[in-house]
């Protein structure tokens, strides 16, 4: 009978998902070092911190895998297989996208001009408190589940959310200031060191959007 109640309802999968989240926030953190490598044009830190980016990149791949591979398929799972998977994909995305640019910094030996480099910096950071924003929510999922989605954890995680919703705003505007220092700047530097900083200043956006995106999954999940 146990053995026959496991496989109807299922081993909860939340809390491999929010271990997933906590190693994917890890890859994240590494891009603070990164870029104070990069304002600094310290190469050998630089190397030294993709390695570790990728390693972890790496290492949440692993639980991502272990988490497909033995997702319940019970009839009562506490969240939908589809949602989950869902969830599970954008986090994955995240990593992804840190380890993205690193390898873009380290292959075109970037540098950034001076004049952006403190504006970066705070950018940078802001992006990473996105990703952080998103750990919080989803280590809630748990209490969510407890609550069968209803009362003031609901609310709780709302604003959570939408706290998540107010620094990507953030980096959105620092990502536009950004951009319009390194627009008065293109005619001292080369065309292709433009268009890879462009690239750069995109890149380390999509961190904090697809963090939102993470909580934005969950607002769905709360709207039902």
């Amino acid at each position: 009978m146990p053995s026959y109640l496991t496989n109807l309802f299922g081993r909860s999968p939340v809390r491999p998902l929010q271990e997933h989240m906590t190693k994917v926030y890890a890859c994240v953190t590494q891009l603070t070092p990164l870029f104070e490598a990069l304002v600094a044009n310290d190469q050998e830190k630089i190397k030294e911190v993709r390695q570790d980016i990728s390693a972890m990149e790496s290492e949440a791949d692993e639980l991502k895998w272990e988490l497909r591979n033995h997702l319940p398929t019970g009839l009562f799972m506490p969240v939908d297989r589809r949602d989950l998977l869902e969830v599970l994909q954008m986090q994955d995305k995240i990593a992804n996208q840190a380890q993205d640019i690193a390898g873009l910094i380290i292959g075109r030996r970037m540098t950034l001009p001076e004049q952006m480099h403190e504006s970066f910096l705070v950018y940078g950071r802001r992006v990473v408190d996105a990703c952080k924003q998103a750990l919080k929510v989803i280590n809630e999922l748990d209490e969510l589940v407890e609550t069968g989605f209803r009362g003031a954890e609901v609310e709780r995680v709302q604003d959570m959310i939408n706290e998540l919703n107010a620094i990507e705003n953030d980096t959105d505007k620092l990502q536009i200031k950004l951009r319009d220092m390194l627009f008065e700047l293109e005619d001292t530097l080369r065309p292709t060191d433009v268009m890879f900083t462009y690239r750069l200043l995109e890149s380390v956006g999509n961190v904090a959007d697809l963090s939102q995106r993470v909580g934005s999954r969950l607002q769905l999940l709360l709207a039902r």
